[in-house]
């Protein structure tokens, strides 16, 4: 998901899961959930465009780089905060909140990324199949707003809070009205959720003491209205799943997947070796081309084929050459180009 709910919500899941017992829990929450994503940006190659094809949700993305970022957090966090509070003559801190902590935050990341269509590599690097959970869409506003409201009910009212929380809650329900995309039902409800968030500050029961309590339900409510998703997408995935094999036969591919800006809403997509089919378009896929499989052969048609859900490639020989477009029909359908598709040039030919 988008590093603005990444950061949310491990702000909240850390105070859930350590507020007075861990220092600066939702702050360290809200670092570690973004953890992945900031080792690989580390150690990703910069350049090359279908490198990140590669290096996205690779290796930091997987149990055991989880594993290894929870164990260095852990040490770092744990080692200075210990450090600091016996020069400060106080208790050190306790190490199994801190690694409960830290734990929990980074695995939130994983969990969130795998939701979605995009997908994740868990068992790098022994297997580098990628998994899909086809639940949440990569972007859900209710990931920004929740913990949002949550985090702020677990501070005392102030003007300057305030002011801080009614400029983002309208900028989180500005970018839902304004995008054309959206269900009918979702501006509306995040317009509620922002006024109930508003008034429910004022109330005696928020504030400061009631803070774990506050984000522990800010986290069980995200987690009802995800399996609530995953509940509703299984007859959505029966039914695809049914179709891809009246239409293509018992190997077709098929999936379910999300729609940014739609909630509870699937686009089905089925799949043969010659055809990717949606409800109202179908692309001819050409892999068994033999300019194609040249072209797969390459560096660039390697990146994109270990990514790609659904691929499909076009040739053009109009010119003094032959080019291969390779691209993924989750993000690419009608163009040639974008960041999830590649241009071959093919020597020789």
């Amino acid at each position: 998901m988008d590093n603005i709910a990444h950061t949310l919500v491990g702000a909240a899941l850390g105070r859930a899961v350590a507020d007075r017992r861990a220092p600066y829990p939702a702050l360290v929450g809200a670092f570690a959930a973004n953890l992945p994503d900031i080792i690989e940006r580390i150690v990703a190659p910069a350049g090359r465009r279908f490198d990140y094809l590669t290096m996205h949700r690779a290796i930091t993305h997987s149990l055991v780089g989880a594993a290894g970022q929870i164990a260095v957090l852990t040490l770092a966090v744990g080692g200075a905060t210990t450090w600091w509070a016996r020069r400060q003559g106080r208790a050190a801190p306790s190490w199994r909140w801190i690694l409960a902590l830290i734990a929990a935050t980074v695995s939130s990341h994983l969990a969130m990324d795998w939701q979605g269509s995009y997908g994740l590599r868990p068992f790098l690097p022994w297997n580098d199949r990628w998994y899909y959970g086809d639940w949440v869409a990569i972007v859900d506003p209710f990931f920004w707003l929740v913990p949002l409201v949550a985090l702020v009910w677990g501070e005392r009212l102030h003007p300057v809070r305030l002011l801080f929380f009614a400029t983002a809650l309208a900028g989180c329900n500005g970018v839902v009205l304004s995008y054309a995309e959206a269900a009918s039902w979702l501006g509306p409800a995040c317009v509620a959720v922002s006024l109930a968030g508003l008034a429910g500050w004022t109330r005696p029961q928020v504030g400061p003491g009631a803070r774990r309590a506050i984000a522990t339900g800010a986290c069980a409510l995200l987690v009802i209205y995800t399996m609530a998703q995953a509940v509703a997408s299984i007859p959505v995935k029966r039914a695809t799943r049914a179709a891809a094999e009246r239409r293509f036969g018992a190997g077709a591919q098929w999936a379910t997947l999300t729609d940014v800006g739609r909630p509870f809403d699937w686009e089905p997509v089925v799949a043969s070796r010659d055809t990717v089919a949606g409800p109202d378009w179908a692309l001819a896929r050409h892999l068994d081309d033999p300019r194609v499989r040249a072209a797969l052969a390459t560096e660039r048609g390697q990146a994109i084929a270990a990514f790609a859900r659904f691929l499909v490639a076009d040739v053009d020989s109009s010119g003094t050459g032959v080019t291969v477009f390779l691209r993924d029909a989750r993000y690419a359908r009608t163009g040639r180009r974008g960041w999830a598709a590649v241009t071959v040039r093919l020597a020789g030919e």
